[in-house]
């Protein structure tokens, strides 16, 4: 049994796959080839964004964006206590501070009311200039941006959506990757849409800022001539290859691939639900379900019920088993557990099960047979 079938899917697909390949090395357009155009177009049209700027991959597309609105020293940039470190990393790596943002237990997305305390707090101090909120999309479930965004515009921040897990998700029709003043997201393997490799993109309805991103993504070479840099900017261009492949997985994924995997969201949730907190998917919310993850009562029955299912052969996995405020990198800022309470009873009580388009109900009555022993 696989956490992800990725072998499912390409047996599924494998003809599409196997001839946009062929097709790009007898092409031997392997850097910024037609299909990374195509697939551009097509990301852009889904979100209902005007530009797709597609890059190396899901930390870089989040590094650009707040590249391109020059965040730097001194500057605070909110994002969740409770998700992958790149959320809070990128700004980091361009000399930022990530204040960390606690989270709501049952969608496990960024607290409205803890977001507005954090940037209270900061003002008070008044040792960094507030710029940037980073929500995360987490499993799946776009983040409450019917709250997050009146406090961006309440204190004049820019809101950069990370939909790195989030893509296909939406909120009333308007998808992931369309919040925000930019967005981004990745083609991870893992990812709801995921590539062979590395991949990510950035979107945005700005045409000025589209072609920075573009310049950014290659060295910030000029649109005119490409041995003149006008900025200092990153190699962070999606392979052809990687292009070739999105473009029928995307096709499965939009046809096919979003209604399966809500179908096992639903195929879980009607088994556990009574025994394990199940997720929560907010009313209005569309999930692509990136992870199918329970809430345990402890870490000793999540360790204990962990160690059962692969004893059995089922895989499952803990994301994550520390907030970001615990990690080393970050202990300089001797952040208190105090502040994260509910990432800390996440990191201790999550299991996410085995979850993909190609699950079916009989693996998904094995799995919760094991798990209701």
């Amino acid at each position: 049994m696989q956490f992800r079938d990725l072998g499912a899917q390409y047996r599924a697909l494998k003809m599409e796959i196997d001839e946009s390949i062929r097709d790009v090395i007898n092409s031997s357009a392997f850097i910024l080839g037609k299909p990374v155009d195509d697939l551009e177009g097509k990301l852009a049209e889904y979100v209902e964004r005007k530009h797709c700027i597609a890059c190396g991959n899901g930390t870089d597309a989040l590094q650009l964006a707040l590249m391109v609105w020059g965040i730097g020293p001194g500057d605070a940039v909110f994002t969740s206590d409770f998700t992958y470190f790149a959320s809070a990393g990128a700004s980091s790596i361009l000399g930022a501070t990530p204040v960390l943002v606690d989270i709501d237990l049952s969608t496990f997305n960024m607290d409205p009311e803890a977001l507005e305390i954090a940037i209270h707090r900061v003002i008070t101090e008044g040792k960094l200039t507030p710029k940037v909120i980073i929500p995360v999309d987490l499993f799946g479930q776009p983040a409450d941006y019917n709250k997050i965004l009146p406090i961006a515009e309440k204190y004049g921040l820019k809101v950069l959506e990370d939909a790195a897990q989030g893509f296909g998700g939406n909120i009333k029709g308007k998808m992931a990757g369309s919040f925000g003043d930019l967005s981004a997201t990745s083609f991870f393997p893992a990812k709801p849409l995921g590539c062979y490799g590395d991949g990510g993109a950035v979107f945005t309805d700005d045409d000025d800022i589209d072609a920075r991103l573009r310049s950014l993504r290659a060295q910030g070479k000029s649109p005119v001539d490409k041995y003149d840099n006008r900025e200092i900017g990153m190699n962070s261009r999606l392979d052809t290859i990687q292009a070739a492949i999105l473009l029928p997985k995307f096709k499965a994924f939009v046809d096919y691939e979003l209604d399966a995997v809500n179908k096992a969201a639903n195929w879980y949730t009607e088994k556990l639900a009574g025994r394990f907190v199940t997720p929560t998917v907010l009313d209005g919310f569309y999930s692509s379900w990136a992870q199918y993850t329970i809430l345990l009562d402890n870490k000793e029955d999540r360790d204990s019920m962990q160690a059962k299912l692969k004893s059995v052969g089922i895989p499952s996995m803990i994301y994550y088993p520390r907030g970001l405020h615990q990690q080393e990198a970050y202990t300089w800022m001797k952040l208190s557990d105090d502040l994260y309470p509910n990432t800390i009873k996440a990191t201790k009580r999550v299991l996410s099960l085995p979850m993909h388009p190609y699950l079916t109900e009989d693996v998904v009555d094995q799995i919760c047979d094991e798990l209701l022993k």
